[in-house]
């Protein structure tokens, strides 16, 4: 079972702790020499406040602090976990993709989603009702880009005529991709787009506000995982494909070991590969503490 972190330097709460670029040094020395297989970082370029002031939080652009993180570390994965990606022109995303997988030695790893905040996808001038179409499309616009060094793609907007991002990304044919949500639209994607599916814990009562169906037990996820194989014997997908799962449920903190050991046992079951952990900690010596711990104790 691979186990992915995700990064604290969101904590703008606590900014002499998380906001500083000797955080980096320090959480990203601990993540190389531990058992744990990527650092994930969120996507919120220009949330609004009244998101925030309902629980949201902040986010550092993906690809600075990917890339920061990389020149802190040789061996764990730079994972965005997740990168919304209609916000940007596909073109663009590709091109920081490329860049970062050259320069780190081939360690990208790309979970995408729709998103959900309408306010913010007006403020970037995103087009919200049509976002999902657009995932798609935008999908396959970066796996042309990465695919070929000279490229040709008509969007919606857009249409490359003989256009090249050399280098290419390391990884062959690209940089692995993850499709996150969870409604039946997202796991067909991931299905027949992706290698792999990032579903999350989500209550019925923020369901009305993530825009994705309530995963609220593991019985929720189980029956979502039977979709995604049913549809991938559909379409007669051969190729391995991951699940990447919280942890711990939304809106907990985090498990002891002997519970964190049982609930990983039973997600394995189900069908999971990688699970996605946090740390709750005031202090960044609290939160390294805690991830030496848990390595220790449950990683292995």
């Amino acid at each position: 079972m691979k186990i992915n972190v995700t990064m604290p330097f969101d904590r703008t709460d606590a900014p002499d702790e998380f906001v500083r670029p000797e955080a980096v040094a320090e959480v990203g020395a601990v993540l190389d020499r531990t058992g744990f297989n990527a650092a994930l970082v969120t996507d919120h370029p220009c949330p609004t406040g009244r998101w925030l002031e309902a629980g949201g939080h902040h986010a550092q652009d993906p690809f600075v602090m990917l890339s920061l993180i990389a020149a802190h570390t040789k061996r764990v994965r730079l994972q965005t976990g997740i990168l919304v990606l209609p916000y940007r022109n596909p073109f663009i995303t590709a091109r920081s993709i490329a860049t970062l997988d050259v320069f780190s030695g081939g360690r990208v790893t790309l979970s995408v989603g729709a998103g959900y905040l309408k306010g913010e996808y007006k403020a970037l001038g995103a087009d919200f009702d049509s976002r999902n179409d657009i995932m798609d499309e935008y999908i396959l616009a970066m796996k042309a880009a990465w695919t070929s060094e000279e490229f040709t793609f008509k969007g919606t907007g857009y249409e490359a005529l003989g256009n090249r991002i050399v280098p290419l990304p390391l990884q062959k044919p690209h940089p692995p991709i993850y499709i996150g949500g969870n409604s039946k639209r997202a796991i067909r994607r991931a299905v027949e787009l992706a290698d792999g599916w990032v579903p999350f814990p989500n209550t019925a009562s923020m369901a009305q506000y993530t825009r994705t169906p309530a995963m609220e037990t593991l019985d929720d996820l189980a029956a979502r995982i039977s979709f995604a194989r049913e549809h991938a014997a559909a379409i007669g997908r051969r190729e391995p494909f991951d699940i990447c799962y919280s942890l711990v449920s939304q809106g907990s903190g985090a498990l002891d070991p002997h519970a964190a050991a049982e609930r990983i046992a039973a997600l394995r079951e189900l069908g999971v590969t990688w699970l996605t952990v946090g740390f709750p900690a005031a202090t960044r010596g609290e939160y390294v503490a805690a991830m030496q711990q848990f390595s220790r104790e449950v990683v292995g």
